[in-house]
Formats: structure tokens, sequence, C-alpha cells
């Protein structure tokens, strides 16, 4: 099966969203939406969810669903505001509680219960969502953090932040709760599908000697010349590697507004007695 798959890249964050569609039924899912967020004046905007929006109803798709492949660290997700537009649950694997009880402790955020509440539902390895004639396979593919899932949709899988394209690697996996231990099974799960398999990142960068931004290649593709863990890298060398570079790397530079929306499924906190909705910055707690 070969679902319909657009892209879109926000330079702001790097970051790659998609809209996947059965062609045959017009039912569609959105990955990973990008809420709009200025930090030098806590400005917020929804122009790049409603581009999503714009494409799917000018090709007359009906969203089923919004999935996330984690909580990300790097931008603030448009989940909720995708929701409350179209009523289409907001999906996440099932260890985001993980997630919300270390960084709901962080930002002490009394209205997360820590049970994935916020989110309408929690996914594991091996289950299924139905997608037209089409069906979303759910990997749990943890490491990045615990909660991190690839789904699989006909010949495409959307890798989230496990993978990147080969010239650029994979994914830290010194956050709370990262593993690079659990990174190396999960990209050896993920380079178990089929060598056709479609894959398709959530980030791209630019390495040295690239100048287009590209975020589609293949499981072939990766197992041949993946920079970190082609095949031929022992879990060993994967893991001393990674853990190696990354300690050279800053924290993401929205981590702390990112995180506090994202384990709240794309919600902003609660607004305050006076009216205003705050992001709280916790000093020296990373």
């Amino acid at each position: 099966m070969h679902p319909s798959v657009q892209a879109f890249f926000d330079h702001a964050t790097n970051t790659v969203s998609y809209i996947v569609h059965d062609p045959a039924t017009k039912k569609a899912a959105i990955i990973d939406p990008v809420l709009d967020f200025t930090p030098r004046n806590g400005r917020i905007a929804a122009t790049s969810a409603d581009a999503l929006l714009a494409a799917a109803a000018d090709q007359g798709l009906d969203i089923l669903y919004v999935l996330e492949t984690h909580a990300h660290a790097d931008h603030l997700s448009a989940a909720h505001h995708l929701r409350e537009v179209t009523g289409a649950p907001v999906v996440i694997g099932a260890q985001i509680t993980q997630v919300q009880a270390i960084f709901g402790a962080l930002f002490e955020a009394d209205d997360i219960t820590r049970d994935g509440a916020a989110f309408d539902r929690l996914v594991q390895d091996g289950d299924t969502l139905p997608l037209g004639d089409l069906t979303i396979n759910i990997l749990h593919t943890p490491g990045h953090t615990p909660a991190c899932v690839t789904y699989v949709i006909g010949d495409a899988a959307f890798v989230g932040d496990t993978m990147f394209m080969p010239d650029y690697g994979t994914a830290r996996a010194d956050f709370p709760g990262g593993s690079a231990h659990a990174l190396y099974g999960s990209i050896r799960k993920i380079l178990d599908l089929p060598p056709e398999t479609r894959m398709f990142v959530g980030h791209d960068y630019l390495p040295e000697g690239r100048r287009d931004f590209v975020w589609e290649t293949t499981v072939a593709e990766q197992r041949a010349h993946n920079v970190h863990v082609h095949d031929g890298i022992s879990e060993a060398e994967f893991i001393a590697m990674r853990t190696a570079r990354d300690k050279t790397l800053e924290a993401p530079q929205l981590i702390l507004p990112a995180l506090q929306v994202n384990i709240r499924g794309g919600a902003l906190p609660p607004t305050s007695p006076g009216g205003h909705i705050y992001l709280r910055l916790p000093i020296n707690a990373l």
C-alpha cells in the first residue's frame, strides 16, 4: 500500500510536519504539527498548523488523527489547536506518562495528572489504527525519549527524531529518560522493515556538503549510508559514539517552553488569576 505523503518544513525549528492520506478514501492523519512561537516577545500563532488544514481542505481530506511521534523538545506542538478545529484525537506513545512525570515535576505543573489524559489515545507497540483502506502500525522506538513511536503506514515509516537523513545520523539520547542502548535497539527495529520502505524524518539540518533540506530516504539507504549506525556498526560502537557526541550538545533552544506545552498535548498552561498565560523558566534546572 502506498499512502500519499506531503511534507511541510518549518524553517524556524527545522521541523518537518506531514499530511499522510489514503488516496482511495481521502482519510488522513497529520503528524508532528508545529505551533509558531516567537521567544523574544512570547507570541504564539497557528499559521503553520492552519497551512496544514488548508492543504487538507484543498484536497478534500478527512483528518482522522493528529499523530505525535513524541513530546518534542525543539518546537511547540499544534496538536491541541488541530484537535479543536477538526475534532481529530491526539495520539502519542503510552510512555508519555514517564515524560509527564519528569517534566511535570520540573515545571510544578499541577494541572498535569501524569496519566496521559492530556492526550486522546495512548498507543503501545503493536497497536494499529485504521486510516481508510490503510492501517497505521505502531512501533515503540524509545531512546531519544521513553515515549517515542514510529508510525508505519503502508510503505511509509514516520520515525520522528529517532533517525535523521543518512548524512546527519541519529537522535541524541541524553534527555531525561533517554538511553543510547534503547535507541540502538529501536533503530535496528526500524531498519528491519523492508528495504524499500520510505522513511520520513522529523527534522533536517544541513551537514557540511549539502545545501538543500530533505526529509525522505529509505531503509536501504539508511542501512548502507547512515553515518552513525549503518550496517556493521555494533551496539557498543554506537553507544560510545552517541554518548561522546551528546556531551558536546547544548540543550535545544526551545526545550523549556516546548516541553511544558507538549506534555499538555499542545495545550497552553491554565490562565492565571490576572488573565494571563505564563510559560515557566526554571533557573539552573537542566
